[in-house]
């Protein structure tokens, strides 16, 4: 097949983030399918920019074309981003013909976040004759309406509840990363045959052979921790508000005189005040380290005795969740503590550590210190059906074929 890809935030190993589009083109580009992502070239996401003029500009990334469409720099989620999104719709539309004759895809796959690019890829798909595909990675207007507060009669809400319905309406297949998605789908209009849930993954050969080598400090402080006899409670990933770190610092001020340490490896806009709190309430056993390089990621995680993550307490969550940083943790065999209430939970279907309650600074502390009270064996046990539910749901190259199947 012939795959056309439009993910406005599309990254790779060289970009950074998004990720999933790069690990499922190049699956499919392995087993022999032609693969063309067409993005933007500014995304709020991607760690480095690909370095575009004013025209666009197309790379051969192992194997996958990339074409980049020149858009303006943006901060936040004001005008700027709007002012983005809407020139690279523009200049996708405007060069509809041209790509279809050119690349003549079999499946256009709309795949940006925010639903208005099904627009334009239904004109590419009917240019091309080809399949139409619909992409969920979260349910906008829903989630704008339900975690930001948007008014459900914004005019930007109303734009996408109509671009969404027009997805499930036209739209021959539609993937959603989220499992729990049937009932508000229906509601919407969507045939439900037309669904398939294709969740996040992971690639398994960053997880094979040599790993890096942690920095010297970070290094040191773990060695110094297990050496003092401590349990490592770790965090890695984004610190932001709907991650739940400041549930996880009030559990350590409940678990000061516990043999446990708090590492916290990461950045975001809430990581210098989670700092300073933890600072100004004496939280001497939480210590917080820069973001590592992706190669570390494994070898860290790997020095962590429990894994942490939470989520807010929140209607939306009740689709489900779909975060790569847990199947980080599960690929690392780490046994969990998941403080969630969701449509779905990972951790509990591959019997990986503990759930409790989201928003719930005691149930945390009492969750981790059951874990804590686990022999080392026990918790490797956990980590094992952790790592064998990932690999047998959540590998990019499973996950790439369960995609085929449903264009098929």
């Amino acid at each position: 097949m012939r795959i056309l890809l439009v993910n406005h935030y599309a990254g790779s190993p060289r970009h950074g983030m998004e990720f999933r589009p790069y690990y499922l083109a190049r699956e499919w580009v392995r087993a022999g399918h032609e693969v063309m992502i067409v993005a933007a070239s500014q995304s709020h996401v991607r760690a480095v920019q690909p370095e575009v003029g004013g025209e666009p500009r197309e790379e051969v990334i192992d194997g996958i074309r990339y074409r980049w469409l020149p858009t303006p720099t943006y901060q936040g989620n004001g005008v700027g981003r709007l002012r983005n999104i809407l020139s690279f719709l523009r200049q996708l539309r405007a060069d509809a013909l041209r790509l279809t004759r050119e690349f003549k895809p079999d499946a256009v796959i709309a795949s940006s976040t925010y639903p208005m690019d099904v627009w334009v890829a239904r004109k590419l798909a009917r240019l091309a004759k080809a399949k139409l595909v619909y992409e969920v990675h979260d349910l906008w207007p829903l989630s704008l309406i339900e975690l930001s507060g948007m008014s459900p009669r914004h005019p930007f809400a109303m734009l996408c509840g109509k671009a969404e319905a027009d997805a499930y309406r036209d739209a021959d297949v539609v993937v959603s990363m989220l499992p729990c998605v049937h009932e508000h789908m229906a509601s919407r209009g969507l045939g439900l045959k037309k669904l398939h849930i294709v969740p996040n993954g992971f690639a398994p050969e960053e997880w094979q052979g040599e790993t890096a080598p942690l920095g010297a400090t970070l290094a040191a402080h773990l060695d110094a921790e297990h050496a003092a006899g401590r349990v490592v409670v770790g965090y890695a990933g984004s610190m932001g508000l709907p991650n739940a770190l400041d549930v996880l610092l009030d559990a350590a001020a409940r678990l000061k005189e516990a043999p446990l340490s708090f590492v916290l490896v990461g950045s975001g806009h809430e990581a210098l005040r989670l700092t300073q709190r933890a600072q100004a309430e004496g939280l001497t056993n939480v210590r917080f380290f820069a973001p590592i390089p992706k190669a570390q990621i494994p070898t860290l995680l790997a020095r962590f005795d429990i894994a942490y993550i939470g989520w807010q307490r929140t209607p939306i969550y009740r689709f489900g969740i779909a975060p790569n940083k847990l199947i980080d943790y599960l690929m690392a065999g780490r046994a969990v503590l998941h403080s969630v209430e969701a449509g779905n939970d990972p951790v509990a279907e591959a019997g990986a550590g503990l759930t409790v309650a989201p928003e719930d600074p005691q149930a945390v502390a009492d969750g981790l210190q059951k874990l804590a009270a686990l022999t080392p064996a026990q918790r490797a046990e956990m980590g094992q059906r952790g790592r064998e539910f990932a690999m047998a749901h959540h590998a990019y190259p499973v996950l790439a074929a369960r995609f085929i199947q449903a264009l098929a």
